[in-house]
């Protein structure tokens, strides 16, 4: 687990597929590793990734994890090039301060930026989710944009907006963002149990019959 508090940003050393899954390679010496050993976990930009090696390239300065080929195709990784820049974040212990909203590294699907505009010293920005992701996003709920927790101030069918502070545009990729940039999406995990909640002992059927719809809501009293 996370808490959407982005640590550090690293750089993307090597990308490279070996044999049936990616290897990825990344420096970081802002991040301290000090509390870190193989087999821990770390988010890379929303997406959690298991420490497998640490880089030789001074004391514990980065670290490689493996990237499945179904983590591949779920999250911007499939865009990653050496050079890059990443969020990162280690997994949360019992003594850390949750300043975000708890997240869990699980990307539900890759959103895209649709516009950027200055509001004072902060940006406004607008991101459109796949239609299936949407009804997860609600306004003032939390959602994680590569990893960064932040607040929804908008709603509008499958586009959202957030406000992004000149210290969260800094500390993370954020500042990088240009229209059609593409993120990682993870919406919040409350949303997620809620729908099978509402769904009752249907949930136990095929997805394909179980999902929420109009009818069954207005069956249920929910509109």
């Amino acid at each position: 687990m996370f808490t959407g508090i982005i640590e550090a940003l690293g750089q993307v050393n090597e990308f490279v597929l070996r044999e049936k899954e990616w290897r990825l390679r990344i420096s970081c010496p802002a991040l301290d590793f000090s509390d870190v050993k193989l087999g821990d976990s770390i988010a890379v930009n929303g997406c959690c990734l298991t420490v497998t090696d640490f880089n030789k390239l001074g004391d514990k300065a980065g670290f490689c994890a493996d990237v499945s080929n179904e983590s591949i195709g779920l999250t911007t990784f499939q865009y990653l090039k050496p050079g890059a820049k990443v969020n990162l974040e280690k997994a949360l212990t019992p003594q850390t301060r949750l300043g975000g909203h708890l997240v869990s590294g699980h990307v539900d699907g890759v959103g895209e930026i649709i516009s950027l505009a200055d509001d004072g010293g902060s940006w406004r920005i607008e991101v459109r989710v796949p239609d299936g992701l949407a009804k997860y996003i609600a306004q003032k709920g939390s959602v994680c944009i590569d990893g960064t927790s932040l607040t929804v101030n908008a709603v509008s069918g499958a586009v959202f907006g957030v406000n992004i502070i000149p210290h969260t545009q800094q500390a993370t990729i954020i500042h990088t963002y240009k229209v059609g940039h593409k993120v990682n999406i993870e919406v919040d995990l409350i949303s997620r149990y809620l729908e099978r909640l509402v769904l009752g002992d249907r949930a136990a059927q095929p997805s394909s019959a179980s999902g929420l719809t109009p009818a069954f809501l207005a069956e249920h009293g929910f509109t």
